[in-house]
């Protein structure tokens, strides 16, 4: 079981280069892994304010645990060695397989093609994803927090659990959804899933992090889908898939 909190102090092992953001690798004095992402290290963007992606990270895993997703790692609020930031239990797993750069030909039922293209030889290429409830249930979620970076490198297997990384630009007030999960476009919401967008307006406490109109907006977003009864295209107005897609 992944431990509730770091024990003692943190040993920094290394920098994870391929974030944006400075991104550590740490050890707490029990030997359990976490990502540390300090806010001190935060590059900042046009369009979140400054200083609040890591208080999003650990937004976005406790709205998972309290809607019943849990599909976020233990994320937690700690005073590091750089300050101030998120704190994520590492998972030692893989990116997931459930997507993936098919030919055509290899594309049955149990995958949903996302978008088609023409690689380096001129040959067509589907990006496509599995038809899993796992990936189903991620993409639920990542509509309600209205995430901005849904990458397949950040949808990683541990066992037959699927765990999505990197929150850091969600819950924006603004349409700005982008994923690689665009399969279920158009599937009507289940009466399951209608329950875990009724609990959203349930919720009692405001997520530390989120401002009173980031909060306002998540219930909206959980009532549009409501209304709309399927799960949603892409939008016109923001580009739909993240760059790189993995």
């Amino acid at each position: 079981m992944a431990a509730t909190v770091p024990v003692g102090g943190l040993t920094v092992l290394g920098r994870l280069t391929e974030a944006s953001n400075a991104t550590f690798l740490t050890r707490d004095e029990d030997d359990q892994l976490w990502v540390y992402k300090p806010v001190a290290g935060e590059a900042p963007l046009w369009d979140f304010p400054h200083g609040t992606l890591s208080r999003r990270e650990v937004a976005a895993h406790d709205l998972s645990e309290a809607l019943g997703f849990h599909v976020v790692p233990r994320t937690v609020w700690h005073d590091g060695p750089a300050g101030e930031g998120s704190l994520q239990v590492w998972i030692d797993g893989e990116v997931t397989d459930t997507v993936d750069l098919l030919r055509p030909e290899q594309v049955d039922e149990t995958w949903l093609p996302v978008v088609e293209g023409i690689d380096q030889h001129d040959k067509p290429i589907l990006l496509a994803h599995r038809n899993d409830p796992r990936l189903r249930a991620m993409c639920l979620f990542d509509l309600v927090i209205n995430n901005s970076d849904r990458k397949a490198g950040h949808i990683i297997a541990d066992g037959e659990r699927l765990f999505g990384v990197d929150h850091g630009v969600s819950m924006h007030v603004e349409n700005k959804f982008r994923t690689v999960l665009w399969g279920f476009a158009g599937e009507p919401i289940s009466g399951d899933e209608e329950a875990v967008l009724r609990s959203v307006s349930a919720l009692g406490a405001r997520p530390e992090g989120l401002n009173e109109e980031e909060w306002e907006a998540m219930g909206e977003r959980a009532e549009s889908l409501l209304r709309a009864g399927v799960f949603p295209g892409p939008s016109r107005q923001w580009p739909a898939i993240p760059w790189p897609a993995w």
